[in-house]
């Protein structure tokens, strides 16, 4: 009976060692599938560690296991936008406090049509963003960069923009300085007979040769009378002006309910490749 006891015991003692053996192997096993890549050899690296480590040394030398470069992004900043169309001799002259800029482009020095584009750039930066392009009229001989009264050219350049009037009063939200005035009244016709009635509905005064901070209609003209002046932007009369800009009246009310004196706008103008 001992003896039987003690075999009793041995298979007792086996079965509880196959059983413990078992459970080390499924845990190795668990363990082998979670760290190796699928292609690997898991039975090859469980019965023998030697291989297995060296399996896990030549994997990365494998072009199938070698990671994909990764790609590291541009992060230079962006260049900022620049108004087009100025040279830099131009943008020199835009003070460094404006942030909004009314840019009036000429087909060629003797065209009288032009193109007029505002831009702005919020405070701090300096990214130039456009608005609405809009067609306009310029003095009836083009562009000079020596205006003189008379020479039916409009002068070429960088100006403030920093009084308003006009015969009308002023639009709902305007910001400009304005002087509703009946002495704005156009007299006679335009240069090719057109009539000028309601071309002083709105104006905008063009800091061309006058004091700035005054009604448009002041004649001071510091430069002298024979360098010209009354330089504005007005309403158009479907023809060309003596020197100043004509845009439409709906501009012109646009105009004069955007430009604002504490974005210090000016005006740049001049025919195309300036």
């Amino acid at each position: 009976m001992a003896r039987h006891a003690q075999n009793r015991a041995r298979m007792s003692l086996s079965r509880r060692s196959k059983a413990v053996g078992g459970l080390a192997l499924t845990t190795l096993v668990g363990t082998a599938l979670w760290a190796w890549p699928a292609s690997g050899d898991d039975h090859d690296s469980l019965a023998d560690g030697k291989n297995g480590a060296a399996k896990t040394a030549a994997g990365p030398d494998t072009a199938g296991d070698r990671p994909a470069p990764r790609t590291v992004p541009n992060m230079a900043p962006a260049a900022p936008r620049l108004i087009p169309g100025l040279s830099d001799a131009v943008r020199k002259q835009i003070p460094s406090e404006t942030r909004q800029v009314l840019v009036v482009t000429g087909r060629d020095s003797d065209s009288y049509e032009s193109r007029v584009v505002l831009y702005t750039r919020a405070k701090g930066s300096d990214d130039w963003r456009p608005g609405r392009a809009w067609t306009a009229h310029n003095a009836a001989h083009g562009w000079t960069d020596d205006h003189r009264y008379g020479d039916l050219r409009s002068p070429q350049g960088v100006y403030s923009l920093t009084d308003a009037g006009g015969r009308l009063p002023a639009p709902d939200g305007t910001k400009l300085p304005y002087d509703h005035n009946r002495s704005f009244v156009a007299n006679g016709t335009g240069v090719e007979g057109e009539p000028l009635a309601g071309a002083f509905d709105y104006v905008i005064a063009i800091n061309y040769n006058r004091v700035a901070g005054t009604s448009p209609l002041d004649q001071q003209r510091p430069d002298g009378a024979y360098k010209g002046g009354g330089v504005w932007l007005h309403v158009d009369h479907d023809g060309p002006t003596q020197g100043c800009v004509s845009l439409k009246p709906d501009v012109m009310r646009e105009l004069l309910r955007t430009l604002d004196p504490g974005q210090h706008p000016v005006v740049v103008m001049g025919p195309a490749a300036r």
